[in-house]
């Protein structure tokens, strides 16, 4: 009997011990300095739920960031691929229950998705500003940090890596790409026929839209921050159309017909019917070229104002059971070198939201001079041309409008 007795003790304390790990592994970060929450963090396991449809990110979270993150802290990292809105879905299910113990630690997200979890109260934070890289090589001012969409971050979620809106062109056709909104109208009138873009319901052709609009308003700092209504989208858009009436003459099949999507704007590229085309994502040339889909001289270029850009985040959800590993595990994914390699070509090829000039010197040099391809524009060029979305309901509003101002204004 006393054995059995002994056994159930010994038993109970395991229990207990175990109880005491998982709380002091549950204490508010808030409340820790960084290396406290660097030592707590390691030997646990953080699982990670994002978007698995990429061979190329997966090679990334696979063969570098989980092996490095174990050899480096000590800490486990699990790939789960899930759609963000499935997570999203989960994460609001599990509030619903009451489920304070979740099994998402992080979740790689943003725009709509962003502001539905912000809103809903699917996030822990705010936690970003406690990373000590994020404060050391990142600009904390930026907008492109301070929005998501148009929605506020509040520190909810850290930057992770961006794409950019950029133009390619034949440079065997065009000898100088303009720099302007205003000269690539003069081209447009000048080359008539080799000038078109997607329609708006295409995510590229709403982009370009987009760009326009940055382009002929006062200040796209002010599009930014300014809440959405459609009386100030309507005020602001009015030399937007105006300028789209001006080019729609000279474009590819005299405006009267566009590209339903990206895809076949760029076969008409590739078959050299026109000598421009578009992309949300500055990279996406090279592999287009490799496939020969796209002239071995494509280049690509950006015009003032800036280039739009989209950044993409990390957040932590509010249930998660292990918030200071995800803490510690988002850290080193916005490290100096697990930027780098995410930027290389031979893995994901994903350009970084670090800022460059915060870099010491040599890795400032490995990360300028990193060829990412002929036809992708400078590190440089991109970080200083770097303008964020405004409010993901300018997307919506663009489709609508687009109808009644442009296609069927014959």
């Amino acid at each position: 009997m006393k054995k059995i007795i002994t056994l159930l003790f010994f038993l109970a304390s395991l229990l207990l011990a175990a109880c005491g790990e998982n709380k002091e592994q549950q204490a508010d970060p808030g409340d820790l300095s960084w290396e406290e929450i660097a030592n707590k963090a390691s030997g646990t396991t953080v699982n990670i739920h994002m978007w698995g449809g990429d061979d190329g990110i997966n090679q990334y979270m696979d063969e570098y960031a989980a092996p490095k993150l174990k050899e480096e802290h000590n800490i486990t990292l699990e790939r789960v691929p899930m759609d963000t809105t499935n997570i999203l879905q989960k994460l609001q299910s599990e509030k619903q229950a009451g489920k304070k113990d979740g099994t998402i630690d992080i979740v790689w997200i943003n725009g709509e998705n962003f502001k539905n979890a912000k809103n809903n109260d699917l996030l822990y934070g705010p936690f970003r500003d406690q990373l000590p890289h994020f404060t050391e090589y990142y600009d904390q001012d930026s907008l492109a940090f301070q929005y998501d969409f148009g929605t506020k971050t509040e520190g909810y979620e850290a930057p992770w890596g961006k794409v950019q809106f950029v133009f390619q062109y034949n440079s065997d056709k065009v000898k100088e790409p303009p720099q302007t909104f205003e000269e690539l109208k003069q081209w447009v009138q000048a080359n008539p026929g080799k000038f078109t873009y997607p329609n708006p319901d295409d995510f590229s052709g709403n982009a370009f839209m987009r760009q326009l609009l940055y382009a002929t308003v006062e200040s796209p700092k002010d599009i930014v921050e300014e809440e959405f209504s459609e009386a100030y989208a309507a005020e602001q858009a009015e030399e937007m159309w105006t300028y789209l009436q001006d080019i729609k003459p000279h474009l590819w099949r005299s405006g009267e017909q566009y590209p339903a999507t990206l895809t076949e704007l760029d076969r008409l590229y590739g078959q050299g019917d026109v000598w421009m085309t578009m992309g949300y994502n500055e990279a996406r040339a090279e592999h287009l070229i490799d496939e020969k889909v796209f002239p071995s001289s494509t280049r690509s270029f950006v015009m003032e104002p800036g280039s739009l850009g989209n950044t993409h985040f990390l957040a932590i959800p509010f249930n998660s059971a292990n918030k200071l590993g995800a803490m510690a595990a988002i850290n080193f994914l916005l490290s100096p070198d697990a930027q780098y390699n995410k930027l290389k070509p031979d893995y994901w090829g994903d350009n970084t939201a670090i800022s460059i000039d915060k870099l010491p010197a040599e890795q400032k040099e490995k990360f300028t001079s990193l060829d990412r391809g002929k036809s992708v524009p400078s590190t440089e060029t991109l970080e200083e041309s770097f303008l964020p979305e405004a409010d993901s309901e300018y997307v919506e509003w663009i489709k609508e409008n687009w109808k009644d101002e442009i296609f069927q204004n014959q």
